[in-house]
């Protein structure tokens, strides 16, 4: 059956699909959109977008197969111009025996990290063996000029509003996985590289992971040194420290960093620096409640709180940090707007949904609906969901009350943007980098609609509540700006300087 389902699902994302369904797909597109997310005419009118969609409809007049169609509507959706909506491309599915033979190979090319600075692709890491590709700058893949490359990309996602920050840091950072959307499995990349003055050409193949032997050689095996139950007590509580300290921490396997990182910068401990890379993983209460009892502890003056490149995640998280940077009573977000009195069950009855959670969905369903019509309130002709977060609370006793620095740019996005929405709002923080690419005034967010489209089978998702600080900023569209923009170089990143964080270090002096 598995097996089946796979071939009936490649058949129909690679077969010609006719002029009427894929019109009937335009129209169910939109229509979930228009029945679900609550602020869809907030930057583009309903006339403007009326016109996107039935002339995305009337220019359609030949079949074609879902990844065209893909091609097509990725850039009509994205003019909604809400970050939080993304349409998934129709990508080929693999049976267990073929995923497991997929899994002995790897393709180098996506090791490779990027970043999109000074209008290039740039090399910005790689988690393979070939470092000298870092800061080269990447001219071509096969026959298509990545600059070509770049500009459709762009053309395929939206930020929150009408800043254009998160375009430039986005498509860097993911542009291989555009690249995998647009162009999908492939065995071989020949890609075009400039290190300086000179250009080289680079073959990718799709190469054999190296497997550890199963047989050992007879005369390299170790003897087995049995050990003390002491040393083996002191074994297993070394384990558990470090499980809880990755837990804390919020430890990336794949690449193998942690999403929060804690350190003095000096002996002094008078300046801290904090890294947050995504608010989605880990314990981060013990965290956030160890680091700023070492803060209060050490007296510290001033925290570095670095949010680049940080995508968002969990209200809970921000709203417990910022718990600890608030220095009286706040009001996290308000009352979210939504489009039903139910939206959990919306969310849990899609069609995405496997049917194995909607039994279960629906076996609690009479605890879902009584919990979400008692959080949900109609004002003025809409509908508002009630979170915790809502209710006014106090900072926590060991909140810091010294200088903090906001380190952001385009990549600083939904939950990151909100909490420095509050740190700009009541001047807690000064900013330095460039504006965030989510919006100040909030973003459509919280739980989402995934809902597969009838005969393309291309996925559309959407956020079904408006999230948002109390504090507002007029012109809406526009995420939190910076008090010192600082715009990072290809010469920054060569030297490996970090303009951002020096400027920070050097007003602190300066203050001193």
């Amino acid at each position: 059956m598995s097996c089946r389902s796979v071939k009936n699902h490649n058949e129909q994302i690679t077969k010609l699909h006719g002029v009427a369904d894929i019109h009937e797909d335009i129209d169910k597109a939109y229509s979930q959109l228009k029945r679900h997310h609550p602020k869809l005419y907030q930057y583009t009118s309903k006339e403007v977008l009326d016109f996107k969609f039935d002339s995305l409809k009337r220019s359609i007049d030949t079949p074609m197969d879902s990844r065209a169609f893909y091609k097509r509507l990725a850039p009509v959706v994205a003019q909604v111009k809400q970050g939080h909506i993304s349409l998934g491309s129709a990508n080929k599915w693999y049976t267990k025996k073929e995923r497991k033979q997929l899994l002995k190979r790897k393709l180098e090319f996506y090791a490779l990290d990027f970043e999109y600075l000074d209008n290039k692709l740039w090399v910005k890491n790689t988690r393979g063996k070939d470092s000298t590709l870092v800061g080269c700058e990447m001219l071509k893949i096969n026959d298509d000029l990545v600059s070509d490359l770049i500009t459709v990309y762009k053309t395929r996602f939206a930020s929150d509003g009408y800043n254009n920050t998160l375009h430039d840091r986005y498509v860097g950072r993911h542009f291989s996985s555009f690249y995998y959307k647009d162009k999908g499995y492939v065995d071989s990349l020949k890609v075009a590289f400039k290190n300086k003055d000179s250009l080289f050409i680079k073959t990718f193949k799709r190469i054999q992971k190296k497997e550890t032997s199963k047989k050992q050689d007879s005369t390299k095996i170790k003897k087995r040194i049995k050990r003390t139950s002491k040393e083996k007590k002191a074994s297993r509580l070394a384990f558990k420290k470090k499980r809880k300290f990755n837990r804390r921490h919020g430890y990336i396997k794949k690449n193998k960093e942690y999403t929060r990182n804690f350190c003095f910068v000096g002996t002094d401990k008078s300046i801290a620096y904090m890294k947050l890379r995504s608010f989605t993983n880990g314990n981060y209460k013990r965290f956030y409640k160890g680091s700023f009892a070492k803060l209060d502890s050490a007296k510290t003056k001033n925290l570095i709180l670095d949010l680049r490149d940080n995508g968002g995640g969990r209200i809970a998280e921000i709203d417990y940090l910022y718990s600890y940077l608030a220095t009286k009573k706040y009001k996290f977000i308000e009352d979210s707007e939504v489009n039903s009195r139910i939206p959990f069950l919306k969310f849990l009855m899609s069609n995405t949904t496997p049917n194995t959670i909607k039994v279960l969905s629906g076996i609690v369903s009479p605890i879902i609906v009584v919990q979400n019509l008692m959080r949900t309130r109609k004002r003025n002709g809409k509908l508002y969901y009630r979170f915790r977060q809502t209710k006014i609370k106090a900072p926590k006793p060991l909140h810091f009350t010294g200088n903090i620095y906001v380190l952001i740019n385009g990549n600083s996005f939904s939950a990151s943007s909100l909490i420095s929405t509050h740190l700009k709002a009541t001047k807690r923080a000064i900013f330095v980098g460039e504006e965030t690419g989510g919006a100040y005034n909030g973003t459509v967010a919280g739980i989402y609609k995934m809902y597969e489209l009838p005969n393309t089978k291309l996925k559309i998702r959407m956020g079904m509540m408006q999230i948002e600080a109390p504090q507002k900023q007029y012109p809406d569209g526009y995420g939190v700006m910076p008090d010192i923009e600082i715009l990072p170089t290809i010469i920054d990143r060569n030297l490996k300087k970090d303009p951002e964080f020096d400027w920070v270090l050097k007003d602190i002096k300066s203050r001193r």
